[in-house]
């Protein structure tokens, strides 16, 4: 058993998914978006808080791939298109 989750479209189109592939996982496909899981603005600033405080906490471990600085905010454009990113990309101000 299990769940294909597919999220986002950060490095462009998602690519058609064969879903007959699960049958014999006897698995599901969804494809959520964050208004499916938060309604109001005050859940959604609870939410981030639980997140937050997570990562403060070591809970939650963000993986930071790059960091450019803002001048090279078109480096960095082209690097996430060039679809090089294994984490989160920052600029730095």
């Amino acid at each position: 058993r299990g769940i294909f989750v597919s999220f986002g479209n950060a490095s462009g189109k998602v690519d058609p998914f064969p879903v007959l592939r699960l049958t014999p996982k006897s698995a599901f496909v969804t494809r959520p978006k964050l208004l499916d899981y938060v309604s109001t603005r005050e859940e959604l600033v609870q939410r981030m808080t639980q997140v937050f405080d997570w990562m403060k906490d070591g809970k939650l471990e963000v993986c930071i791939d790059r960091v450019f600085p803002l001048e090279k905010a078109a480096d960095a454009h082209c690097y996430i298109e060039a679809g090089k990113t294994r984490g989160k990309l920052l600029l730095k101000i």
